[in-house]
């Protein structure tokens, strides 16, 4: 999408009460990771003195590189010469060092640098066989850890090791070297008792142990129940972990019990602190009439907000007129910052969970209640703070001028996507939507435009379908049922789109830093398979080495009357990367954008807090810098994966528990998924997900062929492929392990 190149006017925003702080440096310290160690860092803005820990460590890693022999500490500091008013950084900095795996101690308690030693510092990565595998910290190939290894380590944990030679598959295997630092302090799972001895079988399977509870330890907790334990004991190569009754949740089968094992095992914060509690306690219950200095007053303008139905949390509203040939457009963004400060309990509660986590019939807001479905909430016929993105779009979809500045609003209804889109589809309204019915109209006319432009422009647009849960009074699933996607939807997401180019362009055209949404180009491996495959069916992929979007959704077009489009788009969409949030902006593949940022969602996502806080910043002619962009980038993208998991953890309960009383029964389904020990169906009008392991498909040796997704028969020729309808019977669901077998039905 084109947009103007020039920087807009800012004469109407001065120096507001509500960004006046926008431009102070936010900390990252808060960031909650699992444990890592902290790195040490000077003050920003002052120069490195030699008293500071992180001046240190370049001088200790030469001199220990230089010397022909392990340095005890004492003899390296008298090496480097050190006075005793030094010795305190000095010693943060070999903590640090060693616990970002850079040196390490041998037994004799010599220092040694580790890249000496081609020792690999990474995470482990558990899997419920009991093996693992350690994720190198610097870009590498994952290293294999056998179940022997394992036995002193828990998923989470962060380790050093050395290469030991390969397994039987030709990967790199690890012999553990040491433990730099526990990833695990509490886990939840099921209470167990067996001749007498107490134990916790944990729900994350990636923990393969079992975790030993004394007698004294168990508190009023009894065998069966959901409960945390806090670990006092770290698993050794001798000795199985021990841990002591934390929480009682209930038991097993309690409603909603599966939520709250899920905000344990994935580690999500769920309860505000005393702090941010407070300071949310003690805001305005309404929008304050001094807050409305140096802001636009659009209360006059008809903006709407279009949502789901169980939407509570209103980010945007939207408004559009015709000018010309083309149109203006007003997409009001709910002004988070203005309540949310850098660094405040506020910000640093909303920064810990990265984002909203929402569950079947549960929501875990970044902010508290009071604002994410109140004070920020844009609610309709209140006033409320805004940061708006006004643009002029022409007959072509391209938006040609645009502008940010702060706002109050008020919006003139709240409607949902199935309103809307009956307006749309009939032309007609009821009696008490029958005034917005042309500002509908209006919006509509410019989403076919910015649609066209959308496929000019190349971006991908793959068809997916959602589900969604309808439960019944006991809060079981009564149904799943697609989520139709109809040009509703597709309208405010293109406004959304819109919006979220421009303020990319206005922070880049200003040499502001931010973090930016980032979908990479494809890797040339995978590209390299996708060709292959193709070609076996007669297609092609343009676009030579590196396909553009556009060669992708050409051939999306292409495809889609094919019998097999199913199986071609999910190949297709396989081979893309997952998008990151990173400071380096390398565009939107997938949307065909140079540059894109996410401002448009302040009270669910902390990345779009930060956009804004940066585009004040540039109105107000400052720069807004936190402490280190990369690390937020990370910790962002992290967060986003993090509640990614535990939503589909939740869902995959739910669907199981669901599934239990279908046992025996016979399903058509389709297989969205082929690997070496069996194919994955998902069962036509439940949407659930099963299991046909390979052992099932038949009498016969098969040969699984990644680069086509298919599971081949040596003797019978016998074909299991991506995308292949499937009639199979539900034999087994397990609870525990979320897993639903299948077994092929033969007619």
């Amino acid at each position: 999408m084109p947009v103007s190149k020039k920087r807009t006017s800012t004469k109407k925003i001065r120096d507001p009460k509500s960004t006046r702080q926008q431009g102070q440096r936010a900390s990252v310290s808060a960031i909650k990771k699992k444990p890592t160690a902290a790195r040490p860092h000077a003050t920003v803005g002052v120069a490195p003195s030699r008293h500071d820990a992180d001046a240190y460590a370049e001088e200790i890693l030469t001199a220990l590189s230089a010397a022909d022999a392990p340095l005890t500490p004492e003899e390296l500091a008298d090496h480097l010469g050190l006075k005793r008013r030094e010795y305190a950084a000095y010693q943060r900095a070999l903590e640090h060092l060693e616990s970002s795996a850079q040196i390490v101690r041998n037994r004799a308690g010599r220092l040694l640098v580790a890249q000496k030693l081609a020792l690999v510092a990474g995470r482990v990565e558990g899997h419920a066989d009991g093996h693992g595998f350690l994720i190198p910290d610097v870009p590498g190939p994952s290293l294999y850890v056998p179940p022997a290894e394992m036995r002193q380590l828990l998923h989470g944990d962060r380790v050093s090791a050395k290469v030991a030679g390969r397994d039987a598959r030709g990967r790199p295997v690890a012999n553990i070297v040491d433990v730099l630092e526990r990833g695990t302090r509490r886990v939840v799972g099921r209470l167990h008792a067996e001749h007498g001895v107490m134990f916790l079988v944990p729900e994350d399977k990636r923990i393969a142990h079992d975790i030993l509870v004394p007698p004294n330890a168990s508190g009023v907790a009894r065998p069966g129940q959901v409960v945390t334990v806090e670990l006092v004991s770290q698993p050794s190569r001798h000795a199985q972990p021990i841990g002591r009754v934390d929480e009682v949740l209930g038991e097993h089968a309690d409603p909603g019990m599966e939520i709250e094992i899920a905000l344990r095992k994935f580690d999500l914060p769920f309860e505000f602190s005393r702090e941010a509690q407070t300071q949310a306690k003690a805001l305005p219950n309404e929008v304050l009439r001094s807050d409305f200095t140096d802001r636009r007053d659009l209360r006059a303008l008809p903006l709407v907000t279009i949502d789901g139905e169980s939407a509570k949390d209103f980010d945007d509203a939207v408004h559009a007129v015709r000018e010309g040939k083309g149109w203006r457009l007003w997409v009001a963004i709910a002004d988070v910052s203005h309540y949310v400060r850098p660094g405040d309990a506020l910000d640093q509660g909303a920064l810990e969970r990265g984002t909203s986590v929402y569950f079947p019939r549960r929501v875990i807001p970044m902010l508290p209640e009071k604002l994410s479905n109140g004070l920020c909430s844009l609610n309709p016929e209140v006033e409320r703070l805004a940061m708006v993105c006004e643009m002029a779009i022409n007959h072509k979809g391209n938006v040609v001028r645009y502008e940010f500045y702060p706002a109050v609003i008020c919006s003139h209804a709240r409607m949902t996507y199935h309103e809307v889109w009956a307006m749309l589809s009939t032309g007609t309204a009821l009696p008490a939507r029958r005034a917005l019915l042309p500002h509908v109209k209006t919006l509509y006319a410019l989403f076919q435009a910015l649609h066209q432009a959308r496929e000019l422009r190349g971006a991908i647009d793959f068809d997916t379908v959602e589900t969604r849960m309808e439960f019944d009074a006991q809060g079981k699933i009564a149904r799943i049922v697609p989520e139709q996607r109809n040009d509703a939807h597709r309208l405010i997401e293109e406004c959304m789109l819109a919006a979220n180019v421009c303020a990319g362009d206005f922070l880049l055209q200003n040499k502001q830093p931010a973090l930016f949404r980032v979908h990479d180009v494809p890797a040339a491996e995978k590209v390299e398979a996708l060709r292959g495959f193709l070609a076996e069916l007669g297609l092609n992929l343009s676009g030579g080495v590196q396909p553009r979007p556009k060669d992708y959704a050409e051939l999306i077009k292409k495809i889609r009357p094919r019998a097999d489009f199913a199986l071609l788009q999910t190949t297709l969409l396989r081979s893309l990367r997952q998008a990151v949030y990173s400071p380096e902006n390398a565009g939107h593949f997938g949307l065909a954008f140079e540059a894109y940022v996410h401002f448009t969602s302040p009270i669910r996502r902390y990345p779009d807090l930060l956009v804004h806080r940066a585009i004040k910043a540039v109105l107000l002619g400052t720069r807004y810098q936190p402490s280190d962009w990369a690390e937020l980038g990370r910790h962002c993208s992290e967060t986003e994966r993090r509640a990614d998991e535990a939503s589909r953890d939740v869902e995959n309960w739910l669907k199981c528990f669901y599934m239990q009383d279908h046992v025996g029964e016979v399903f058509n389904g389709h297989i969205t998924g082929v690997t070496s020990f069996g194919v994955f169906v998902t069962l036509d009008d439940y949407y659930v997900d099963g299991l046909v392991h390979i052992s099932e498909l038949g009498r016969d040796y098969f040969q699984f062929d990644a680069a086509r997704h298919v599971l081949l028969g040596e003797r019978t020729g016998k074909r299991f492929r991506l995308a292949d309808q499937l009639r199979v019977k539900l034999v087994r669901v397990d609870l525990d392990t979320r897993k639903i077998d299948l077994v092929p039905v033969t007619e």
